[in-house]
């Protein structure tokens, strides 16, 4: 019970009740170092109430089965544990919305596809990188700007069928590991610059395409953030927007310096609308059951 008594073991322990995870995603799910995250699995596993496996290059944590059967040492233990489980906080709410986040992510990488129960499904070389790709040859050679680029994964992917893509971050750090990123995977045609979204460093009409992927309800002024898309884009070019819809888990601004709960499809179009563009497009992305989170995707065209 002295073990018990640290609020993130609580909290680690009832996420491995729901899921196999590994440190990587306990990390991401919880918000703490991953120093401390391995330091408190290491003991509540000597205390035998985690397992881990090996598999592949993966090492997965879970609770101990035995702990929830509830059989000889574990008799009081379990409906404890259990009962404190089910008590909702600002913490386990938060855990709750990045497990899902994981399993998104998860449902999403090939590497685990084919893993549940829909194998039927599984089919060799298929992943969603390729297809980017494949439609960015449907493009013609266009400069992109991917405005909050965040680690850059959406900007080497941009890079793999655009003639030049501008990252652009506020994050100097963040910056920094995107581009040791796109150095390890030989990505040459990326230009990287620190800047603001509501002031973007780059010339007007310096682009063909402006990508703005869940960075908006980062900005503090999400219409000068679109106006300065407008700006830097060529006559003709298009704005392609990705971001929350509206949601109610106000634990994100304090945890990750969200700016705006997200955007409802009406007030996402009149924004566009709003910084110039023309033809403005807004859908709502596949939502799971139980998953806080739903996507909005929109686009504009800025006129000739």
């Amino acid at each position: 019970m002295r073990l018990l008594g640290d609020e993130a073991r609580l909290r680690l322990l009832r996420l491995l009740a729901r899921e196999s995870l590994n440190v990587t995603e306990l990390t991401a799910v919880m918000g703490l170092a991953q120093s401390g995250v391995s330091r408190h699995l290491g003991l509540l596993k000597d205390a035998r109430l985690v397992t881990e496996e090996r598999t592949g290059n993966f090492t997965w944590y879970r609770l101990n089965p035995e702990v929830q059967g509830g059989a000889g040492d574990y008799a009081t233990l379990w409906p404890w544990l259990n009962a404190t489980f089910e008590i909702r906080t600002a913490a386990t709410r938060a855990d709750d919305a990045r497990l899902e986040e994981v399993r998104r992510v998860r449902r999403e990488n090939f590497d685990q596809h084919g893993a549940s129960e829909e194998k039927s499904q599984l089919v060799p070389g298929r992943s969603w990188a390729a297809w980017s790709r494949a439609l960015g040859l449907l493009l013609p050679a266009v400069d992109v700007a991917d405005l909050g680029c965040g680690e850059g994964y959406l900007t080497i992917e941009a890079a793999h069928w655009a003639r030049r893509v501008y990252a652009i971050d506020r994050s100097a750090d963040v910056l920094d590991r995107a581009r040791q990123m796109a150095q390890r995977r030989r990505v040459k045609n990326i230009t990287w610059k620190r800047g603001e979204l509501e002031k973007v460093p780059l010339a007007d009409a310096a682009v063909d395409i402006a990508i703005a992927s869940q960075a908006l309800h980062h900005a503090k002024d999400p219409a000068k953030a679109l106006a300065e898309a407008f700006r830097i884009l060529k006559p003709g070019g298009r704005v392609v927007v990705l971001d929350l819809k509206q949601h109610d888990e106000a634990w994100v601004q304090d945890s990750l310096g969200d700016q705006w709960l997200g955007f409802t499809p009406d007030h996402l179009k009149t924004l566009i609308t709003g910084a110039g563009f023309d033809h403005v497009t807004v859908r709502t992305g596949a939502r799971k059951s139980g998953d806080p989170f739903a996507v909005l995707i929109a686009a504009g065209t800025r006129k000739k």
